[in-house]
């Protein structure tokens, strides 16, 4: 099936410096953990999107010295031999599929933990960081020769680059980044001729950028991604000011190919990687559109989490950018441009905008994607997100909850030429997601089903049955399938169990009036009285969806929490600054740290979580250990909503393996389980287990992972570098 005329433009080649894209989608730079460290890894997912019509694929940030280091946070690097061998593969992949091949440059200068170097970064000021101030991180003030020094950095990454075999050199002016810290007045007050007046702040990135043109522009293209607007304070960088102003003074100088615009900074970088809690498709369009205006033909990248081509048709055509940047849609989606080109756009994988991917690199670790479970599994398992191996033991087989893991499961299966059967007492897919996609801000969230409903249509040996009765074990071993996969999901905990004392919260009790889940809420529950409290143990966003949902009813909300931080792991998503902009905004106060000990005529007791002593002690009966406060703090509550933990629903699958014996009579081999009905944990790795489980699913027991490649440093093999090396000369002195 050809594409829809009116995408055409979106297929344009396109021209920028000596280099050329097959098209107007450029996957930018964005982080996976994988590194130079991984290159296995980090080289077949990239090149999966080239394969899947991405013109130009790039790195993650690479950092071109060890001063630059970012450790435990993981970057491509280009320091030495070893890094460029490994990046090498990278290229390789790209290439094969006809992209282009780009890196990031970063040096981070203030903001560089370097606990693996041990190096002193330079910088503009000599100022501690203010992304880490817990860590005691500062970089040392460079004088005139440091600054040359940054420069022959980046031109020895750059001609790394070309080694390596990049195509383009994207010189990082944003993230708070060097060139952005002479850039930006919170960072640079220096009083020579790099500091004060916007010509004098911006010389150093225009130098930059003429240097790395001169050494390696006639032969790779020199573009660079740039941050026109702070966002944050009152000293912040304007896009309407000296952010504009900025971009015509280098657009002057003749040294940049290619713009790649955005907004935010390090320290709120989930501003440029907005959340659909927070931000919709095409947020920074008022902050970048007149970027196009002043450079003219030099063509502009901006990113939206762009998953419409009609949005995207929008884009180019009213002058906003000459190329779709994407980094999230991207990771969803590999195939993306290749599903519009070949007219089937419905099959995109939209992303949901959960900022899941976000949040492993801020956790240090591997990203992954909640909608696509191949994501970072290309090399080390072999998956392909468009492939799916067909069955040499082809049988029937019965899923139980066609929640997100029984429908993923399902969709694998059926790809893979099983005869399948996905069933559910509810009318409707999507299992306990239908509830979360109408929470406040998570109705992009119901990509995660109409996704793989599609997809489930389209599969013609996968029958699904809904508002069935419930199936009781006697169902399911008389149904005739071969095999059985349950997957049941979990609920809410009803009586306040949590992770602080693993024990019920005494008088939480959801069967009463006044004490609520999220699902019985959702279900239509009322909530009694003005004043309710929101005890949350989950940390994501589930609880502060239900505060925000009860501040719109017009009640009085309380939130409380063990963790240390509201939504806790809501600072990994990027959302946690929103979150407590959220909280203020709607007067809903809080307690962090605090745990509910009871609860009866409307007062909710609570105790501190760190009531007892700092010393351990000798008591008065001679046995040592700390001394327990026994104050409590005891708030009214007219209301409780129980957002404690959640508890599978497994009687299903434990009935039918205490009933092994009758597996053999009714033809039955093999009963799984899979999702929250295993262990409820987040939707990301629930789908993941469905999908997994239905790759594997001819292994000798699919309830098991098989061995996936592990990429990491085997002794005796060859260092890069190796004790003795001379260090780079970057400096003059």
């Amino acid at each position: 099936m050809s594409r829809d005329s009116k995408y055409d433009i979106l297929f344009d080649k396109i021209s920028f410096g000596p280099k050329t894209s097959r098209n107007r989608f450029w996957q930018t730079s964005h982080c996976t953990g994988y590194g130079s460290e991984r290159p296995g890894t980090q080289a077949f997912f990239r090149g999966m999107k080239a394969e899947g019509g991405w013109g130009v694929v790039c790195t993650e940030f690479c950092s071109i010295h060890p001063e630059s280091d970012e450790y435990p946070f993981t970057s491509a690097r280009l320091w030495d031999e070893g890094d460029v061998k490994n990046l090498a593969k990278m290229c390789d992949e790209v290439h094969r599929h006809g992209s282009l091949a780009g890196v990031q440059l970063w040096y981070n200068g203030m903001h560089s933990p370097t606990a693996e170097s041990r190096e002193v970064p330079r910088g503009p000021s000599g100022f501690p960081s203010n992304v880490f101030p817990e860590r005691t991180v500062y970089d040392s003030m460079a004088d005139e020769d440091d600054i040359k020094a940054f420069i022959n950095m980046y031109v020895l990454a750059a001609k790394r680059a070309e080694q390596a075999g990049f195509d383009v050199v994207e010189i990082s002016g944003a993230d708070s980044t060097l060139p952005l810290q002479f850039l930006e007045q919170r960072y640079n007050q220096r009083t020579d001729k790099y500091g004060g007046s916007l010509d004098n702040r911006a010389r150093f990135y225009i130098e930059l950028m003429g240097a790395v043109k001169r050494a390696v522009g006639d032969r790779l293209a020199v573009t660079t991604r740039y941050e026109i607007d702070t966002v944050n304070g009152d000293h912040r960088m304007q896009y309407h000011d000296e952010g504009i102003r900025f971009v015509q003074l280098m657009h002057a100088e003749g040294v940049c190919d290619l713009w790649s615009v955005k907004i935010g900074d390090y320290e709120e970088w989930g501003e440029d990687a907005g959340s659909s809690r927070f931000r919709k498709s095409n947020w920074m369009r008022p902050f970048i559109m007149d970027v196009k205006g002043v450079v003219g033909n030099i063509p502009v990248v901006s990113n939206g989490r762009f998953t419409s081509p009609d949005d995207m048709v929008d884009v180019i055509r009213s002058g906003q950018s000459d190329i779709i940047g994407a980094a999230r849609p991207s990771i969803a989606d590999p195939f993306l441009p290749k599903k519009i080109e070949e007219g089937r756009p419905e099959d995109i994988r939209e992303c949901i905008g959960c900022n899941m991917c976000v949040s492993r690199m801020q956790q240090q670790a591997l990203l992954y994607c909640t909608q696509n479970a191949t994501a970072g599994e290309e090399y080390r398992r072999g998956w392909h997100p468009e492939k799916f191996e067909k069955t040499k033991k082809p049988c029937s087989v019965l899923i139980v909850g066609a929640g997100p893991a029984g429908m993923e499961c399902a969709v694998v299966l059926g790809k893979r030429g099983y005869d399948v059967h996905l069933r559910d007492k509810s009318p409707d897919l999507g299992g306990h997601w239908k509830d979360v996609i109408r929470y406040p801000r998570c109705s992009e969230f119901a990509r995660v089903i109409t996704y793989r409903q599609i997809q489930l249509s389209k599969l013609k040996n996968v029958e699904v049955h809904l508002g069935i009765n419930e199936m009781t074990t006697d169902d399911v071993l008389t149904y005739g399938a071969d095999k059985v996969v349950i997957a049941t999901g979990a609920n809410w905990s009803t009586i306040g169990l949590g992770a602080e004392v693993h024990r019920p919260i005494a008088g939480a009790d959801a069967s009463l009036p006044n004490v609520l889940t999220p699902e019985q809420i959702m279900a239509g529950k009322d909530v009694p009285g003005r004043k309710v409290v929101v005890l949350d143990g989950d940390g994501h966003f589930t609880g502060i969806a239900m505060a925000e949902l009860m501040a719109d009813l017009g009640k009085e909300v309380t939130f409380v929490t063990n963790m240390h931080d509201i939504a806790a792991f809501s600072l990994f998503t990027m959302e946690m600054a929103n979150n407590k902009r959220l909280l203020y905004s709607k007067k809903i106060k809080h307690m962090t740290n605090h745990w509910g000990h009871a609860y009866r005529d409307g007062k909710l007791q609570l105790f501190y979580l760190y009531k007892d002593t700092p010393e351990l002690m000798e008591g008065a009966d001679g046995k040592w250990g700390r001394r327990f406060g026994e104050e409590l703090v005891e708030i009214d509550c007219d209301a409780l909503v129980l957002v404690t933990s959640r508890k599978p629903n497994d009687k299903l699958y434990r009935e039918l393996i205490a009933r092994r014996g009758e597996w053999e009579q009714n033809d039955l081999s093999g009963v799984y389980r899979i999702g929250d009905c295993h262990a409820p944990r987040q939707l990301m790795n629930a789908i993941f287990d469905g999908h997994r489980m239905g790759r594997e699913f001819d292994s000798a027991n699919p309830q098991y992972p098989l061995p996936w490649i592990r990429e990491r440093q085997i002794w005796g093999a060859t260092t890069y570098p190796v004790l003795g090396d001379a260090r780079p000369i970057v400096e003059s002195i």
